[in-house]
């Protein structure tokens, strides 16, 4: 125990000294391809090394391979930091090393999601008998969804996709928006859906035009979307879900990986008005939320089609109706108890504190784009979330100022396309960026035009 208790005093003081050089080190890490390869690569070791040897030599040739995403100045995707209480929560997760497949497994980590599910569906204003299921992430939350919406479509359409399979089912009709997420995509394909089979144009701001939507009565899925990663968009529910409405075998899914969090702040809630009447949704804790990777959640309001999805029995199972055993309500058996973190960051931060993140995130989203706009850049979107899209006057500049900011190396965001041309896409999730980075950045970008 001497011996443990060394090498967990040695990790936490790298984890610390990582967090304090978050200031001061380049967001995008300096080191190339060749020079990870040969400080973490070599020959299949063949004896033993000691632990703490292994854990100083792996921190020190990983550091400079290492993106700052926890720093206030990282925008590149939409990726949330950490909140202290769900790192520590995090620790102790990997230390109790539970199976939170079944409630025998681990009865702490069943009942930490069963609280942790129940907090999420009061904050983001979903149906109070609502499922949800701990996955990965977007992309497994948006497979869980889609798998439970798959079963109800069929069975409504007489087929037992979980007994007989798909082939020789009923057609599925699969209508997105044209903005949509590629997890969207993704999921549909590994279930065996293939690709949609309608898509419906949207605004110049991403918005799906959902007035166009003709639904039928055959088996149907649409997906929605709470939040465009390059506008930040949210498309009109209300419409949408009149549409489903009005067909008689018709799944209204919500990709709300990051926007659905919208619906927790009053000042933003009615970004999201009419995403409550869908029948699922997909949101990332890993976002907005600031705990670590991997964490997000699906969530349906038909739990004997969510259930029946997934469920499995085994006569060396361990059964009790009156427990919740997580492998009902997502893919996986043997998995990550994922609900303690959740559970940590919610009691640490509780309702004031997330919205105070998700405002605060915003405000500062607004802030790059009216200085942007003071710089000279075309800001694409309106700015009514956390993603600000926006270009300088001409492709070559847009692509070559975005290259010196990444090379500058006190911030980094990413590039993307849009109608056809370069744009640059900030995201503002993190729960540490302070009024300072953003003017540290503006400044760094006011830099790179001057020097040009």
């Amino acid at each position: 125990m001497d011996e443990l208790r060394a090498l967990l005093d040695q990790t936490a003081s790298l984890a610390a000294e990582f967090y304090e050089t978050l200031d001061e080190r380049p967001v995008y890490p300096r080191a190339g391809l060749d020079e990870l390869r040969a400080g973490l690569g070599g020959a299949l070791p063949e004896t033993p090394t000691d632990a703490r040897t292994v854990i100083a030599e792996l921190a020190a040739a990983a550091d400079p391979g290492l993106v700052a995403e926890p720093s206030g100045r990282y925008f590149g995707f939409v990726i949330g930091g950490t909140v202290p209480a769900a790192l520590a929560a995090d620790w102790l997760t990997t230390t109790w090393d539970q199976n939170a497949g079944l409630y025998v497994g681990s009865p702490a980590a069943s009942v930490v999601e069963e609280v942790a599910g129940a907090w999420l569906i009061e904050l983001l204003g979903l149906p109070a008998d609502a499922t949800f299921g701990f996955v990965t992430g977007g992309q497994m939350a948006h497979f869980t969804a889609l798998a439970a919406a798959r079963h109800h479509v069929l069975k409504n359409a007489g087929w037992d996709v979980e007994r007989d399979g798909l082939t020789g089912s009923p057609r599925i009709r699969v209508v997105v928006g044209e903005r949509r997420h590629g997890t969207v995509d993704r999921a549909l394909r590994m279930l065996g859906l293939g690709a949609p089979t309608d898509v419906i144009p949207s605004d110049a701001n991403g918005r799906m035009l959902a007035e166009l939507l003709r639904l039928t009565d055959e088996p149907t899925i649409v997906c929605a979307q709470a939040g465009d990663v390059n506008t930040g968009a949210f498309d009109p529910f209300h419409t949408v879900a009149d549409a489903r409405d009005g067909a008689p075998n018709a799944w209204l899914h919500v990709d709300g990986a990051f926007g659905l969090w919208a619906s927790a702040v009053p000042s933003l809630r009615h970004l999201t008005d009419g995403a409550e009447r869908a029948d699922s949704w997909a949101v990332d804790a890993h976002k907005w939320l600031n705990v670590p990777y991997d964490n997000g959640v699906a969530f349906t309001v038909h739990p004997d089609s969510h259930r029946g999805a997934f469920s499995a029995r085994a006569a060396y199972l361990v059964f009790d109706d009156e427990t919740r055993d997580e492998l009902d309500w997502n893919p996986e058996h043997s998995r990550r108890a994922r609900g303690f973190t959740v559970y940590a960051a919610i009691r640490a931060l509780g309702r004031a504190g997330i919205q105070e993140i998700v405002e605060r995130c915003c405000a500062h989203a607004r802030r790059f784009a009216d200085g942007l706009a003071e710089l000279g850049a075309e800001v694409l979107n309106d700015v009514e979330l956390n993603q600000v899209l926006f270009r300088f006057p001409d492709d070559e500049q847009t692509t070559r100022v975005l290259q010196a900011v990444q090379e500058e190396g006190s911030s980094w965001m990413g590039g993307t396309t849009w109608n056809g041309r370069p744009a640059i896409r900030i995201s503002v999730s993190n729960w540490q960026t302070s009024d300072a980075d953003v003017e540290r950045t503006l400044a760094v970008y006011a830099g790179q035009l001057a020097a040009r």
